[in-house]
């Protein structure tokens, strides 16, 4: 099920990785991944545990070392890492902010190291939330730590912007306002944002783009638009179910009263419809299909 990475042209080019590997002393986290991020994408990269997201993220920041090409804004990671950080923010599932420093000290901070760094832009976006600029981090709830350090990232005019489960621990409530608060403070055409996270329900509806990662290799990289076009699942009857598998799904599950939901790569919605009601898969099914075997 390897399709080819996705192509942009070569100016819109913000992130192109061609046989990256990265080796550990007993693992092999990316074996020879090949892919392609544009600008103005937003992009998920996806997979289990153990699959390779974090090592590949840390390759596009320059903390790793690696084996193959990598090209990030137009920079190799190894040799103009600081260069690159001048063009890139990072937010990771685990804040680094020091425990003593206090919300203005944090800002202060960032203000001093950061050419790019918007302080007015960051307070505004503080004065929509309960953060006192006295505060220490010690004294704050893990959504506010995110909060502080999403306001401090986004008050950075940063080119691309890497999210490796941004929201772990967070409740729906500052998960959602944490998107939200990207897309409307953040994002635009000239900026490219790449999100890991296993709450694939929640990023589906502000995706562009999907990379699905297995045993270090892209196993599916597409546009949300080609995604929608290629699959389609189909509900069925018992009666009706051996004409369903004849054309060949990728994957099938059991429901309830006799039902079954078929997923198909290609086959058109209108030579599927006469056996039963067709849709179309949630991402989060289509993963669970092309991952299917990978607990094993």
């Amino acid at each position: 099920m390897n399709l080819p990475a996705h192509e942009t042209a070569p100016a819109s080019r913000v992130i192109s990785a061609r046989g990256l590997r990265k080796a550990y002393k007993h693992k092999l986290a990316v074996a020879g991944a090949d892919f392609e991020i544009g600008a103005g994408r937003i992009v998920g990269l996806i997979g289990p545990n153990g699959a390779g997201k974090t090592t590949a993220l840390k390759a596009i920041l320059g903390l790793t070392p690696f084996e193959g090409n990598l090209d990030v804004l137009g920079m190799d990671p190894r040799t103009r890492r600081e260069e690159l950080m001048n063009q890139v923010c990072f937010i990771a599932d685990v804040a680094v902010l020091p425990r003593w420093i206090r919300v203005k000290e944090a800002i202060d901070f960032v203000a001093g190291v950061h050419p790019r760094f918007d302080r007015a832009k960051c307070e505004r976006f503080l004065a929509n939330t309960q953060l006192n600029p006295k505060l220490r981090v010690r004294e704050l709830s893990k959504g506010m730590i995110v909060q502080l350090h999403l306001a401090l990232v986004m008050a950075i005019d940063a080119r691309l912007l890497v999210l490796d489960e941004p929201t772990l621990g967070l409740d729906i409530l500052y998960r959602k306002q944490f998107y939200q608060r990207l897309l409307e403070d953040y994002f635009d055409e000239d900026k490219t944002i790449v999100i890991t996270t296993h709450q694939v329900e929640e990023i589906e509806h502000i995706l562009t783009d999907v990379l699905f990662i297995r045993d270090g290799r892209i196993v599916l990289s597409a546009d949300m638009d080609d995604v929608a076009e290629r699959y389609t699942e189909l509900q069925v009857d018992a009666h009706s179910l051996d004409a369903a598998r004849a054309l060949q799904p990728i994957d099938e599950r059991a429901l309830p009263f006799g039902k079954t939901v078929l997923l198909y790569d290609g086959v058109p919605p209108s030579q599927l419809a006469d056996l039963g009601d067709t849709r179309k898969p949630g991402l989060a099914d289509l993963f669970v299909a092309i991952m299917k075997g990978t607990y094993a």
